[in-house]
């Protein structure tokens, strides 16, 4: 293993961030361009997450980085795109991201929602790349499947959609989960997926499958209580906004101290199904993601 956690992380996150430069630089940006607009939220930080999922993810099933490297900028730039319209007027109508003006602040609404759309369009231009490395076509085909349910009709999107029909409303926690396993949970699930689909290790893909699941309801319900708790200057964005808009939320629901038990009972749940040898990075992203709101 060598390094703790924090440095695989730090290490990790400065490979993410280099491979986007370059992608970035590869796509000649010019003033005024859409391509201006994607760089723009690209590069205004963030802690990388899915991509070091999928990297965490790689390494459990035996893949080197450079072999993930379409996938990560994949999960990634379909991250961003949905931060992007997620703060749009039309959404949740957000002013700051990452401690910086929103896309449609900066450059309209017309260009935010196109970067997004462009975005979204180049994760699969980079997920069909794979087909030119070391992954049988077969596989390469069924991890594009996954990524493009898990954030569609039947995911994300869903999600979404079901999340903004929830707002002034009463549903319950069943409904909430099944919200957020769609709006946040699927990507996450996707990033440690897909690596499993493309090592052809179908055991191993639906124990991070699993994971995944647990991850990204583990993560939302953080989320939720530091929109009560937590500190805009330290988050990059506000806070008390979904009580403004009338979110369904976790705190709202089952009050800030029952909500931060539910966490570590996701995040037990997240691990129980992996190799215990195996898990150590996936586990120490999970508990990073986790302390958060501590």
């Amino acid at each position: 293993m060598g390094m703790d956690i924090g440095e695989w992380m730090e290490r990790a996150r400065q490979e993410v961030d280099a491979w986007i430069r370059e992608d970035i630089e590869a796509m000649g940006v010019q003033p005024g361009s859409v391509e201006e607009a994607m760089r723009y939220s690209l590069t205004a930080g963030g802690k990388r997450l899915r991509p070091l999922l999928v990297l965490a993810a790689g390494e459990y099933v035996g893949l080197s980085w450079p072999l993930l490297k379409p996938v990560a900028l994949a999960v990634e730039y379909v991250h961003t795109y949905s931060l992007i319209h997620d703060d749009l007027p039309a959404m949740d109508n957000d002013d700051f991201r990452r401690g910086r003006p929103t896309s449609h602040k900066v450059f309209g609404e017309a260009m935010a929602i196109l970067a997004g759309d462009a975005l979204l369009t180049e994760a699969f231009v980079k997920m069909a790349e794979l087909a030119e490395g070391a992954f049988e076509p077969r596989q390469v085909l069924k991890a594009t499947q996954w990524l493009a349910v898990a954030i569609g009709r039947q995911g994300l999107i869903q999600g979404q959609v079901r999340d903004l029909a929830a707002e002034h409303q009463d549903i319950g926690l069943d409904d909430l989960r099944d919200i957020h396993l769609k709006k946040t949970g699927a990507l996450f699930e996707a990033s440690v997926t897909i690596p499993a689909i493309l090592a052809n290790a179908s055991e191993d893909a639906e124990a991070l499958r699993h994971f995944g699941r647990h991850f990204g309801l583990a993560f939302q319900m953080v989320d939720d209580i530091l929109n009560v708790v937590g500190d805009p200057a330290l988050l990059g964005k506000a806070t008390g906004t979904d009580a403004g808009l009338g979110k369904a939320t976790y705190p709202r629901l089952v009050g800030v101290e029952r909500a931060r038990a539910l966490v570590n009972e996701e995040s037990r749940l997240a691990l129980e199904q992996l190799d215990a040898a195996r898990y150590a990075r996936l586990e120490g992203i999970l508990t990073y993601a986790q302390s958060r709101s501590w």
